[in-house]
């Protein structure tokens, strides 16, 4: 019997411990949330001695990681512009359009893998609109261009087109930079 009240005395005093242990951790740092071009990141920030962290897989940008325990923040410049024939637009009405994405991406210090487009709709639907993987032999600007796309757009709102890009053919993709189309009744 008393070897089964020093048991229940030790686990007490250990999560007593650890509890306190959760509770000073918590009082050091404070969650705050962060907007980045109108959108409130997902993760947010911390507040730590007076100075905001942000994690950095919510930076719109590339980042690589190397062994060493660097990070590398890459952020081109990408412009991207929409045309319907030879106009370039940002409104449209309801229905299916024939368009172009035309994208042009300087200030890249390193090489990447391949780019991708893709349009994401009012509801959230993400459908990819084309991609290119990249040679190794590449400047530190270049143009990439899509052919005719046809989409039906089919609720009015804000449709984004996000370009991404990916630093290794095994990585992930990274949104980069992003169009705004609205569509109107």
């Amino acid at each position: 019997m008393k070897k089964r009240w020093r048991k229940v005395a030790v686990c007490v005093m250990i999560f007593s411990l650890m509890g306190g242990s959760l509770l000073f951790a918590d009082s050091v740092y404070q969650k705050v949330r962060v907007w980045s071009n109108g959108k409130e990141l997902s993760d947010g920030g911390y507040l730590i001695d007076g100075k905001t962290y942000v994690p950095v897989r919510e930076i719109d940008g590339l980042i690589v990681w190397s062994d060493s325990g660097k990070v590398k923040i890459l952020k081109p410049n990408v412009h991207i512009s929409l045309f319907k024939g030879d106009t370039i637009f940002g409104k449209v009405k309801l229905g299916k359009l024939k368009f172009r994405v035309l994208c042009q991406v300087d200030s890249l210090t390193d090489n990447i893998a391949s780019v991708k487009l893709s349009i994401t709709d009012p509801s959230g639907n993400v459908k990819e609109l084309d991609s290119s993987d990249l040679g190794s032999e590449q400047e530190d600007n270049f143009w990439f261009s899509t052919k005719d796309i046809t989409y039906d757009f089919k609720e009015s709102g804000k449709y984004r087109i996000g370009f991404y890009m990916k630093v290794t053919r095994s990585g992930d993709y990274s949104l980069v930079s992003e169009k705004v189309i609205t569509a109107l009744n």
